[in-house]
């Protein structure tokens, strides 16, 4: 799982979508969701999966899978100082029929809800879901689905909720009520600032020019700050073997600290992303879900995912959802290509492979 974590953080890094954005995601809740529907999946559309979420499927079942997350999940439901809860849910049309034994693995090792709904009522449906999910994270996240297709069969879920509290001997203080600047490049923006000076677990990684400092919240849970002065050169070569060198090799040391306080929400469509990372068949006629239900070509429309975290002078408050659009696919489907916008043209002579004419239309009224 944490090799899928960097994976898929540098792939919503590198899109253009995403610069001079902030990037915030849980790699818990898209790895449970896509490893949920993998129990549904068969052939090459689960070897996608598995390879994407980069398990090895000569040493590693479904079934170890499916057992491994159930181990994660009985972890996170056991008492803790934070406030965390994560789980699973699956709405299915009130038509639909799925297979018992997918259901039963979606329960047993998912922990999963489940719920039937009448999908052809797209916006009833689509308010069904998100209160739930606004629910299960607190209010955090209250609109994961906009809206959804009248074809959609089952709609799945995987939720992540985290309320961490510093430890009091690591309470931050307010700096003042006015704004101080960070530096955004090219610009820079106002922020509250939060200070405090303590001894801190921290580290000085030269080879990439970054400054490490370690935020505990109780024996289980901590935030890691990273402070790079090439924030590019360290997303392109972070790993999780970094991650476990920086927490070996940390020393304690006094520091003034300096930390922004914000409150921030991201919302991705993970579909382009995760068919570069190789998850390609689910999404079109080849997907294979027979696992979910038979005689019944399904395929997945959408991956969608949500996150917000919260940095104040108490500690963090995190959420993420992400939530798979399973379809009936249909071979009727025609899809539309309109150039209405520029495009290129080229006449040429096959006789001959010669270009006869070659252009650009930019505006076709002049």
């Amino acid at each position: 799982m944490l090799f899928f974590a960097f994976r898929l953080y540098r792939s919503l890094a590198a899109n253009p979508d995403s610069q001079g954005k902030n990037i915030f995601f849980s790699p818990v809740s898209v790895s449970v969701a896509l490893a949920a529907l993998a129990v549904g999946a068969r052939g090459e559309t689960h070897r996608q999966l598995f390879g994407g979420l980069a398990f090895n499927s000569t040493w590693l079942s479904q079934t170890d899978v499916d057992q491994a997350f159930q181990s994660l999940f009985e972890k996170t439901k056991k008492a803790s100082n934070e406030v965390t809860s994560e789980g699973t849910a699956v709405f299915m049309d009130n038509l639909f029929k799925p297979q018992p034994e997918f259901l039963d693995t979606l329960k047993k090792s998912y922990f999963a809800d489940g719920f039937n709904v009448d999908f052809t009522k797209s916006s009833e449906s689509a308010n069904t879901i998100n209160k739930y999910v606004e629910e299960k994270t607190s209010g955090k996240i209250d609109k994961l689905v906009e809206s959804l297709d009248p074809t959609t069969v089952m709609y799945l879920i995987s939720y992540i909720y985290f309320k961490g509290k510093h430890l009091d001997v690591v309470r931050f203080r307010r700096v003042s009520y006015s704004f101080e600047s960070f530096n955004c490049q090219p610009q820079t923006v106002p922020v509250q600032m939060m200070n405090i000076d303590k001894r801190f677990e921290t580290y000085r990684d030269q080879m990439f020019n970054t400054s490490v400092l370690h935020l505990p919240f109780n024996s289980s849970h901590s935030m890691l700050l990273l402070l790079p002065d090439d924030m590019a050169k360290l997303e392109n070569a972070i790993s999780a073997a970094h991650v476990t060198k920086w927490l070996k090799w940390m020393k304690y040391r006094k520091y003034s600290v300096y930390i922004p306080k914000f409150s921030i929400k991201t919302s991705y469509s993970l579909k382009t992303v995760l068919t570069e990372m190789g998850m390609v068949d689910m999404f079109g006629d080849r997907a294979d879900l027979s696992g979910i239900a038979e005689g019944q070509q399904l395929a997945v429309s959408e991956v969608v995912h949500q996150a917000t975290l919260d940095v104040d002078e108490a500690g963090a408050t995190a959420a993420a959802a992400t939530g798979i659009t399973i379809t009936l696919f249909s071979y009727n489907y025609v899809p539309v290509l309109k150039f209405n916008r520029p495009f290129m043209v080229i006449i040429t002579d096959h006789s001959s492979d010669n270009i006869l004419f070659m252009g650009k239309i930019t505006n076709p009224n002049i």
